[in-house]
């Protein structure tokens, strides 16, 4: 995390957390989705716009973590945006010696392999769990070929999350805790 974020979180610790306002996509592409677009949909059906700033991105990507609760978050100073997951936390690729990089750029060690039912990807790293990007299934086919990687087995993609401790979407969690807060807040008058 940024020095610059973390003096925020002691300056302001009590921001309210947002969501719906942010979305990953398959390819590791975040989304920013204005009320407009969270009214229009769910994510990814209503992706809103591709964040293309890559300074912006970086930032994002050095400051994406996860919550006790498998919750996907980007601490943007003091306030914790929630993400939308089209499929996982994590979208990797893969280079021709089959080492794996985040869609963030950190690096990854490989630790298991799953299909979907659609035939995807899904790598299990010491980061945890995420999808092989659209371009790179050739050179994963290859570390499968070689035996560089194994292939664990298939899942159905509902069944990811609990199995990875995951979650595509903060709604209920985050709903739940802004109960609670409002609940133990002192009366004022």
């Amino acid at each position: 995390m940024d020095e610059i974020v973390k003096a925020a979180l002691r300056k302001w610790p009590d921001v309210p957390h947002a969501r719906g306002w942010l979305g990953l996509d398959a390819r590791g592409h975040w989304y920013l989705r204005d009320e407009a677009t969270q009214a229009a949909g769910p994510f990814p059906q209503s992706r809103g716009s591709r964040i293309e700033h890559g300074p912006l991105c970086a930032f994002i990507g050095r400051n994406y973590l996860c919550d006790t609760e498998g919750a996907w978050f980007f601490q943007n100073g003091p306030q914790r945006v929630y993400v939308e997951l089209e499929a996982a936390p994590w979208v990797w690729r893969v280079d021709e010696r089959f080492e794996l990089q985040a869609h963030t750029g950190a690096p990854a060690q490989w630790r298991g392999a799953w299909l979907d039912e659609q035939g995807r990807l899904f790598l299990d790293t010491n980061l945890g769990l995420g999808l092989v990007h659209t371009q790179d299934m050739l050179l994963a086919a290859q570390a499968l070929e070689q035996g560089r990687w194994t292939l664990n087995g298939e899942l159905r993609f509902e069944e990811l999350p609990a199995r990875f401790n995951y979650r595509l979407s903060p709604a209920g969690i985050v709903d739940r805790w802004e109960q609670d807060a409002r609940r133990s807040a002192p009366l004022r008058g």
